[in-house]
């Protein structure tokens, strides 16, 4: 059998090509230098370009056979000799930004080709689609639903009644689109659920009444969601998710949710209703914010922390439940200092 591979490498780059897409200067080394792969540190070799920014690999940077690399200024002079140097204020963006040259296919959730409406889509006649929409084998599209120029919606996937999609979107394979209103160039990878019921129940020795949710999910421009997120439509009000704001996989969020603008929520992250994330939030992977709480504008919640009250915006806070980040650092080595005093007794 043969080994695929899904992302091709368009042909020698010269040195100096990198140098303008990556905003880098040339430090050491000749604009004319032909570069042919990209490479982990410790995988490169002749014809590779590489990137450090963080000092934990600094022993595979030592040891790089690169043809170039990518750094910070106050890295540049660890590369070794005979690797050429492109200093950059922030290497991991500049990759980024040569990745998105080099591989443009992979910006976007594969490559749909020429558009076009498969024979094998059920559409209602009521449905409204824009010029270069692409709608793959087996996708529904309910009665009054719209979708705008140059949208593709993957095999399988479900778009409900009335739903708006903006322009340049990606609704990927198995994803259920309802209730909803996206902006432009949202991407919703494969198995997202968004739009469905809320978990709202009035409980009582009588049984779990259910609560009609009877909001909507608003996501703005330039919104990516990672596979198999749920977001809940709103119960009284709208779930709302801001621009430019990125989804891991896997992601829980509630009625009512507030997200601002971009935000960035890592995996298994759990949002209760009615909880609110103000602009340029971070969230670490399984932490749970707590509902009707507000993280303010630029907070940091590292990896598996519970937020249970408001949090200051700014700040970087840790533990269960959340606190600043210094008073968690304090609290776990007092507890690890009890613990050694407790086993050597």
């Amino acid at each position: 059998m043969s080994e695929p591979k899904f992302f091709v490498f368009p042909g020698n780059v010269l040195l100096k090509d990198i140098a303008s897409w990556a905003e880098a200067e040339i430090y050491r080394g000749d604009g004319a230098l032909e570069v042919s792969s990209v490479a982990p540190l410790e995988n490169a070799g002749q014809g590779s370009l590489v990137f450090f920014d963080n000092t934990a690999y600094l022993k595979q940077l030592e040891q790089t056979t690169a043809t170039a690399c990518l750094v910070k200024d106050r890295h540049k002079d660890k590369v070794p000799d005979g690797v050429a140097v492109l200093v950059c204020s922030d290497a991991y963006r500049s990759w980024a930004k040569v990745l998105a040259k080099l591989y443009p296919d992979a910006m976007v959730p594969t490559d749909p080709g020429e558009a076009s409406v498969s024979d094998r889509a059920v559409i209602d006649p009521s449905a409204s689609l824009e010029k270069n929409v692409t709608v793959e084998p087996g996708v529904v599209i309910a009665a009054d639903a719209e979708i705008g120029e140059g949208s593709v919606i993957r095999a399988n996937a479900v778009v409900g009644k009335g739903v708006k999609i903006g322009r340049d979107c990606v609704i990927g394979p198995n994803t259920t689109v309802q209730h909803s209103i996206l902006g432009n160039r949202v991407f919703l990878h494969p198995g997202v659920c968004c739009g469905q019921d809320g978990f709202g129940y009035a409980m009582g020795p009588q049984g779990h009444l259910k609560v009609p949710q009877v909001g909507r999910v608003i996501i703005q421009d330039d919104v990516e969601i990672g596979a198999n997120t749920t977001i809940d439509r709103g119960a009284n009000r709208d779930t709302i998710i801001g621009e430019g704001t990125k989804i891991d996989n896997q992601v829980q969020v509630g009625h009512n949710v507030v997200i601002g603008r971009h935000c960035v929520i890592v995996s298994q992250v759990g949002l209760s209703g009615s909880c609110t994330l103000e602009d340029f939030v971070a969230i670490g992977g399984q932490s749970g914010v707590r509902g009707h709480v507000t993280v303010g504008m630029g907070a940091q919640v590292a990896a598996v922390s519970s937020v249970n009250d408001d949090l200051p915006a700014g700040g970087r806070y840790g533990g269960t439940p959340a606190k600043p980040a210094k008073q968690w650092f304090r609290e776990v080595a007092a507890v690890r200092k009890l613990a050694e005093r407790g086993s050597g007794s």
